[in-house]
């Protein structure tokens, strides 16, 4: 054809470019990961998935994100892997796919043959042969077709339908430091493995200490004797390279994993590090007293709890109660803005506000009586009103669910003890102002 232009296929190009992505979903997805030449990549997600709210939410954010990247891709979840590549590259939805556990016979038995990543010529022969689907060779006899075309066919089957092991060797970025023990004897009891998670905090601080860096993140895996990989992962607030307690934060999490038949080898791997320079403790004898280090404390709970659940609050210009408070991590740097201790706020905010019915003379007068969630509360003495307005300089000046600009908030204290916040939308006079309806802001303490 005139002007084709014919040129070779960079196949070590397209394998650098597999790696490049199994490490970048390795760093946002899991720590298990694998290059699947000559167009996919394996990702376990086994104890991952909840951090998205589930496998489908975290295949929707994978395909997202890759697409954004100007990639086309394809994706699935199942209980092997055979199965998800079948899955993902036979069924073209343009949607995740998520095959439910204990689903992997029901979606191969429709898919044709050659979805067993075997030889192109052994699929052709068996479709000559009869053998459109998968069915159709899981019923039929194995010996004949053994002899006929070797064990490889029927271990891609065993692999898919999950009767015989596919382990995945992860992949690790090989400028990050990394540390690894080999087992003379397989080991499965928790006491043996904080010995080796010792052992292997030791070599990777020493690593860091020489290139003077510390890890926010590191990955631990476990080599099992069937050969499954395994791997827990562990952050921290800011940079560390203190081996007890990275060895403390590894130690915690030893409850997710199974052991098996027993671990032949463990890799530690600090996934994420930032500089780290060395620091000067202070003299005893001096009398210098250093402050309380939170660090520790506050990498317990993350790895506990979830990072994102984690935080502390601090003030925030703004002229909205709702606004005025923002979460931050729980070690980052203090803003300027201070507590403005002379206007009273509850200690419990309520958002969004939930409407409630008051009797109350306008336009100035606080509120006689209300009723919040079905109780009546009598107001014994009150405190009030406050006006405040909307901000000019967001958009409308107000949130979307009370698009109205004046608010009059009284302290009220009711007959049984309570003291609650309560506004009201509007000035009481002008009903440009708000349709003057109530609602309940939050409780003091």
């Amino acid at each position: 054809m005139a002007g084709l232009e014919v040129a070779d296929a960079a196949h070590e190009e397209y394998l650098e470019g597999l790696r490049r992505l199994a490490l970048w979903a390795g760093r946002r997805y899991s720590p298990v990961v694998a290059a699947d030449p000559p167009d996919g990549i394996w990702i376990d997600v086994t104890g991952c998935a909840h951090r998205f709210d589930g496998e489908k939410p975290m295949l929707k954010d994978m395909m997202r994100r890759i697409a954004a990247s100007g990639m086309a891709c394809q994706a699935a979840v199942a209980d092997t892997a055979g199965c998800a590549h079948a899955v993902a590259r036979l069924v073209p939805s343009g949607r995740p796919s998520v095959i439910e556990p204990g689903g992997a016979r029901a979606a191969l038995s429709i898919l044709p043959v050659s979805a067993l990543r075997i030889e192109p010529g052994v699929s052709e022969e068996l479709r000559r042969m009869g053998f459109e689907r998968v069915e159709q060779l899981i019923a039929a006899p194995r010996a004949p077709l053994a002899k006929r075309f070797g064990r490889q066919l029927y271990k891609r089957l065993d692999q898919a339908l999950g009767q015989i092991s596919e382990p995945i060797e992860p992949v690790f970025p090989v400028e990050l430091p990394r540390a690894r023990r080999g087992l003379l004897e397989p080991i499965g009891t928790a006491e043996a493995f904080v010995h080796v998670i010792d052992d292997l905090a030791d070599d990777i601080t020493a690593l860091m200490v020489r290139e003077g860096i510390g890890a926010r993140t590191l990955d631990l895996y476990f080599q099992r004797v069937d050969g499954h990989s395994q791997a827990i992962r562990i952050g921290t607030a800011s940079p560390v390279r203190d081996p007890r307690h990275i060895g403390r934060l590894l130690s915690q999490k030893l409850g997710e994993v199974d052991p098996g038949l027993g671990v032949e080898a463990m890799t530690l791997v600090a996934s994420l590090v930032q500089p780290l320079a060395a620091s000067q403790l202070g003299s005893i004898l001096s009398g210098e007293r250093r402050g309380p280090d939170i660090s520790a404390i506050v990498d317990t709970l993350a790895n506990r709890f979830g990072r994102r659940r984690l935080f502390r609050t601090q003030p925030r210009e703004s002229a909205m109660p709702e606004r005025e408070v923002e979460d931050v991590p729980a070690l980052s740097a203090t803003q300027g803005t201070s507590w403005d201790d002379d206007l009273p706020r509850p200690s419990r905010m309520i958002i969004p506000p939930e409407p409630v019915e008051v009797m109350a003379m306008l336009p100035d007068h606080p509120p006689a009586m209300f009723i919040w969630r079905g109780k009546r509360h009598r107001v014994a003495q009150a405190d009030g009103p406050e006006r405040l307005h909307g901000e000019w300089c967001r958009e409308g000046g107000h949130e979307a669910d009370t698009p109205y600009t004046v608010r009059d908030y009284f302290q009220v204290e009711t007959a049984t003890g309570g003291r609650y916040w309560i506004f009201r939308l509007g000035d009481g006079e002008r009903s440009a102002t708000g349709p003057m309806r109530w609602f309940i802001h939050g409780a003091f303490a």
